[in-house]
């Protein structure tokens, strides 16, 4: 097994924000598919890196308490973690070293999502 995780879904309660705060905080590009029973926004993945998407429809609800996914925050987190609040998120806990690990952040997203960032530096 390559990696424990190969797949994540983030639910929205407004797609379109959701999708726009994501393109915002990553400066990315997420691939959107829709069809009859669920809208999906794929975020960006290499063909061996695990792969994920903002999903809405299909009863799919955000979650502030349970299982925590930590988006890759590039070769620093705060680059992105500054674009949370602008991009209409609320920061949970700010960059936080984890030691040899690198550092975390904790954010809600606009869907009441919570979501951590992680990096090296």
């Amino acid at each position: 097994m390559a990696n424990a995780i190969n797949w994540f879904e983030l639910p929205a309660t407004n797609f379109d924000r959701a999708v726009k705060f994501y393109s915002d905080v990553l400066k990315a590009d997420l691939q959107r598919m829709d069809n009859e029973q669920l809208q999906m926004a794929f975020f960006p993945a290499t063909d061996n890196g695990v792969g994920g998407c903002v999903t809405y429809g299909n009863g799919n609800k955000p979650q502030s308490e349970g299982s925590l996914i930590y988006l890759n925050g590039g070769d620093d987190l705060q680059t992105q973690l500054s674009r949370v609040e602008d991009a209409g998120g609320t920061v949970v806990m700010p960059k936080t070293s984890i030691g040899e690990n690198g550092f975390m952040a904790i954010f809600m997203d606009t869907e009441g999502n919570r979501v951590a960032l992680h990096s090296m530096g």
